[in-house]
C-alpha cells in the first residue's frame, strides 16, 4: 500500500494534482483545503495517501497529515460516505473541525459540506461520536510526526537542495490530545471529555493544553 509520497508538483487541477516522484507521475485526489495549502508547480511537496481499490479503479487520495488521513478512514466507514463525500467534509471543516463537530454533536457543521444532506450528516455524527475520542487522542503523536522537518533533498547529479517546505504547520490536535488524556486520567468518560475539549477548543482556537484543560473542566462542572 502507498502510504506517503514525496515529490515535485507537476500541476494542480480542480480536485487533484500530479506529483512527480522520481520520474513517475502520481495522480493524487485532494480536498480543496489540501490543494490550497500545497505549493505550486515545480516545488516539492509531501502527502500522506490512501489507496482506493475497486475492480475497475485504483485511486489515490492525499492528506497533509496522518491525523487527517485517519479521519478520512473513519468517515468512509459510515454507510453512504464514500471518498468523495469524505473529502468534501474534510475540505470544508478540516480534521480539527470534523473532530469538534462530531464530539459536540454538531451535524449542522457536517451538513455544510457540499453534497452532504441532513440525514447523512446526522448519521456521521451518531455513528462516530463514540469513536471520535480515539482519533482525537492520536492527534498529538500524529501532529508531531507531520511537523517533523524532512532531510534536505539530494539530487543524484547536483548539490543538496534546501529543505522541502512544509505543507502546513503541526495541527492543534496535539494540545487537544493532551487535554483529552488529562481528563480521561481524571476519570471522565472519553466521549464526555472529547465533547468538552472540542467545545473549549472551538471557543478559543490555538489554546495550549493547560488552557484547554481548565476550560473543559469548567464545562464539565455540575450546573447549579
Amino acid at each position: 500500500m502507498i502510504g506517503k509520497l514525496t515529490g515535485r508538483v507537476d500541476y494542480k487541477a480542480a480536485d487533484h494534482l500530479l506529483l512527480d516522484v522520481g520520474g513517475v507521475g502520481y495522480t493524487v485526489h485532494c480536498s480543496d483545503r489540501t490543494l490550497a495549502a500545497l505549493p505550486g508547480a515545480g516545488q516539492m511537496a509531501a502527502l500522506y495517501t490512501e489507496l482506493l481499490v475497486r475492480e475497475d479503479l485504483l485511486q489515490l487520495f492525499g492528506f497533509l497529515t496522518p491525523y487527517e488521513r485517519e479521519w478520512h478512514r473513519l468517515l468512509i466507514s459510515v454507510q453512504g460516505v464514500g471518498s468523495k463525500a469524505s473529502m468534501a467534509i474534510l475540505g470544508t471543516l478540516g480534521p480539527d473541525g470534523v473532530a469538534r463537530a462530531i464530539a459536540i454533536g454538531d451535524w449542522g457543521a457536517v451538513k455544510a459540506a457540499p453534497g452532504i444532506g441532513p440525514k447523512l450528516a446526522q448519521r456521521v455524527v451518531n455513528e462516530l461520536k463514540e469513536k471520535a475520542p480515539g482519533i482525537m487522542a492520536l492527534g498529538g503523536t500524529m501532529g508531531q510526526a507531520a511537523g517533523a522537518s524532512p532531510d534536505p533533498l539530494i539530487e543524484e547529479d547536483g548539490p543538496a537542495k534546501a529543505p522541502m517546505p512544509q505543507a502546513a504547520p503541526p495541527s492543534s490536535g496535539a494540545a487537544q490530545a493532551d487535554a483529552l488524556s488529562a481528563l480521561t486520567n481524571l476519570g471522565y468518560a472519553p466521549s464526555e471529555a472529547a465533547r468538552a475539549v472540542a467545545e473549549a477548543a472551538g471557543n478559543a482556537p490555538g489554546s495550549e493544553a493547560s488552557a484547554l484543560i481548565r476550560a473543559a473542566l469548567r464545562l464539565l462542572a455540575p450546573k447549579e
